[in-house]
This record gives structure tokens, C-alpha cells and sequence, in this order.
């Protein structure tokens, strides 16, 4: 058989459609080779096949899975695109997270601002698991407001107390003013919930040390309480100043700011949240060495806790009791025993107004009583205090 012309050697034959045979060159199989897509492994395997690098299918950039000491697997991008930049990357991001691991930290560093996300969830979870403003309220604007801005992508565990100097210094710059000891004391409970998020969830080490921030102050004044003839004048001049609103909301709000004053004077209990949270059900008898007492949970900035209120306090639960529609008809006794689930500082509607701050604002003014001996001006904080 003889060789076609233009051939230099006879590689094989080419079958036709119509059954006949041909040759073709070294030249036509060297082009059908290169027109093939060489294979590629679908994942480079290092360190003892404990560090893979491959790439999906959809991304430019290769990824990497790596094994940690306890043998479990982590994924994370090299944010490569050229195979022997990923593979440094790779090595680089093992090495890491092992040496990482042997100092009792997390595999891989987390941000400040990352902490404080996973921190702040948290939080905002209790928040609205509590339903009403407490203290985490306060931990949450900390974090978000100060923590956040100032450290941002700095990792906890490479902070030093000068960092932490220099901060309280900024941060006091932003307030324009110098903290009271009870601010502070909030920032402080901010950072240990930061700290104890980033403990709880692997980031760092317990053993790590970091640096805490300074609780100490300038001392609050104290707010102005009530003298106890003042006392009694107020309750006094209240038992008839609740009947001389002219509108209708006056004739409901006057008299249960009677009952809150008197509520918060025989229970030592906090205004706002606290006070305005209870409900008929969170009262009940208590019976201690023969003698009964009415003792009353309340949840607020500390969390809950039981007060024990003076025996004064069930003449202002009576009274309560008889302007609720809603529980008028029900015997007094029954009410605290069958655990009633509605609101006890409330209008004979069933509403709760927002706030009683500027009722009583208004009580102190026409009561003389606004001011104490020092010219402060008493806030229903000053029942507390009293």
C-alpha cells in the first residue's frame, strides 16, 4: 500500500460515511489533541491529605478544606484565582488555624464588629423574649455605639490596656462629659457580655486575658427624696387632687397616679418598666412566722426579684380593683388567687397610659413640693429614693 502523497507518515484510517477508508497525518491528530480539554483533578491534596485546594464550578476562586486537631473539617476561600497563589494561601490559612488551636484559640480570628454581631442577636433575643426595656436595652446602644465604631475589625485578643485607655478616652470625648460611676458600670457589663460572647462561641480562649475597662467615676448626686412630713402632706393633698381634673383622661389618670405613688412608696419598687410591667397575677400571699404578707415579683433593669410591700399597699389594690371593669365583679380575694393575667396600673377601660411623668410633674407644681431643700427637682424617682 502506498503512502498519500502529502503525508509524511500513515498514522491509521478515517472511515467515510459511504464506507470508504483514508488516512490522516501526524499533523490532523496532533490538532484533534489539542482541541481536547486536558483533565484537571478535582482537588489538590497537601499536608499529608489533611489540606485540600480545589475550585467549584461556578467560581473563579479556589477554595480550601482543612482538618483542625480535633478532627473536624473547615472550609474557607483562599481568594486566589491562579492554582500556585491559592496553594500558598492555603498552606498559609492551615498553619494558622493549627498554631491557632495549640494556644487554645479559635481556628480563625473574628472581628470586634463580627463579636458584636453574634452579641447583639443575642441580646435583642432576651429583649424581646422580656417584652418590655431593661438594661440589655443599654448593652445593645453600648456596643453598637462605642464598641463597635471604635475597634471595629481589631481582634479581642491582641488588645492591650492601652488600647483600652485610649478608648475610655475617645469615648468620653463623644459623651462631652465625664461618665458617672453608674454609666460606667454599664460599659463595663457591655464589654463583659462582648468578651463572654466571643469565650462562649469558640473565638477565644477563656485563658486569653482581656483587658477590662474602668468602672470607677464621677459620683452621682443623689436624686432629692421626700422628708417624711413632705410624705404626708402629698399623700394628703393627692386623696383630693385626684378629683379636680376638668377632662375626662384627668379623671382616670389622677387617680391611679394616687395608686402608683403609693404602690411605689410601700414597695420600694422602680417607676417605669418595672412598676408599669406588673400584673394582678404577680401578686400573692406569703406567710411567714403567722403573719401574712402580700409580696409582689417584679422584672426589670436587675432582672426579677420578690418585694415584700407594707400592709398599706391592699388598701391601694382595693382600690385598683374596684375601677377595673373588667375584674370589678370578681371577689377582691379571688383576683390574687386565680392568678388574673391583666396589667394593675390601668385605666377602668383596660389602657395603660404611656407615662405618668407629666400627671405627676403636674402634682408636684400645684403641691408645692416640686423642689426639694437644695432647689433639685423631684422626679417620681424620688419616691424610690425616699
Amino acid at each position: 500500500m502506498t503512502q498519500p502523497p502529502h503525508s509524511p507518515s500513515y498514522l491509521g484510517v478515517e472511515r467515510h460515511a459511504d464506507g470508504k477508508k483514508s488516512a490522516f497525518s501526524k499533523t490532523t491528530f496532533r490538532s484533534l489533541l489539542t482541541a481536547l480539554n486536558p483533565a484537571q483533578p478535582t482537588a489538590i491534596y497537601l499536608r499529608d491529605g489533611e489540606l485540600a485546594v480545589y475550585r467549584r464550578s461556578r467560581s473563579l476562586l479556589y477554595q480550601c478544606r482543612y482538618k483542625l486537631a480535633d478532627g473536624t473539617w473547615v472550609r474557607q476561600t483562599t481568594g486566589k484565582a491562579a492554582l500556585e497563589h491559592a496553594i500558598d494561601r492555603a498552606c498559609d490559612i492551615y498553619d494558622e488555624a493549627r498554631y491557632r488551636q495549640r494556644l487554645g484559640l479559635a481556628h480563625r480570628t473574628h472581628s470586634v464588629a463580627q463579636i458584636a454581631a453574634v452579641c447583639c442577636a443575642a441580646l435583642r433575643q432576651q429583649i424581646d423574649a422580656k417584652g418590655k426595656k431593661t438594661a440589655l436595652n443599654d448593652y445593645v446602644s453600648i456596643i453598637e455605639r462605642y464598641f463597635v465604631p471604635y475597634f471595629g475589625e481589631r481582634q479581642l485578643e491582641t488588645l492591650t490596656h492601652t488600647d483600652v485607655r485610649e478608648f475610655e478616652l475617645w469615648r468620653d470625648r463623644q459623651m462631652t462629659r465625664k461618665p458617672k460611676t453608674s454609666t460606667l458600670n454599664n460599659f463595663t457589663s457591655a464589654w463583659s457580655r462582648l468578651v463572654a460572647t466571643a469565650v462562649e462561641q469558640g473565638y477565644i480562649s477563656e485563658r486569653v486575658p482581656v483587658p477590662k475597662l474602668t468602672s470607677k467615676g464621677e459620683k452621682g448626686k443623689t436624686r432629692p427624696a421626700f422628708s417624711r412630713e413632705e410624705i404626708e402632706q402629698l399623700l394628703a393633698f393627692v386623696e383630693t387632687w385626684q378629683h379636680k381634673g376638668k377632662f375626662a383622661v384627668e379623671h382616670e389618670i389622677r387617680p391611679l397616679l394616687r395608686d402608683y405613688i403609693e404602690m411605689l412608696l410601700y414597695t420600694g419598687m422602680r417607676h417605669g418598666t418595672e412598676a408599669m410591667g406588673i400584673k394582678w397575677r404577680d401578686l400573692e400571699w406569703h406567710t411567714k412566722d403567722g403573719v401574712r404578707y402580700l409580696r409582689v415579683w417584679v422584672d426589670g433593669k436587675t432582672g426579677g426579684r420578690w418585694l415584700i410591700a407594707k400592709h398599706k399597699a391592699l388598701d391601694v389594690l382595693k382600690r385598683l380593683h374596684a375601677r377595673q371593669k373588667d375584674i370589678a365583679d370578681v371577689p377582691f380575694e379571688d383576683v390574687l388567687t386565680t392568678r388574673v393575667p391583666h396589667l394593675l396600673f390601668r385605666f377602668s377601660d383596660g389602657h395603660q397610659p404611656h407615662s405618668l411623668v407629666g400627671t405627676f410633674r403636674k402634682l408636684m407644681r400645684d403641691s408645692g413640693l416640686l423642689l426639694d431643700g437644695a432647689g433639685q427637682t423631684r422626679t417620681l424617682y424620688s419616691l424610690r429614693h425616699t
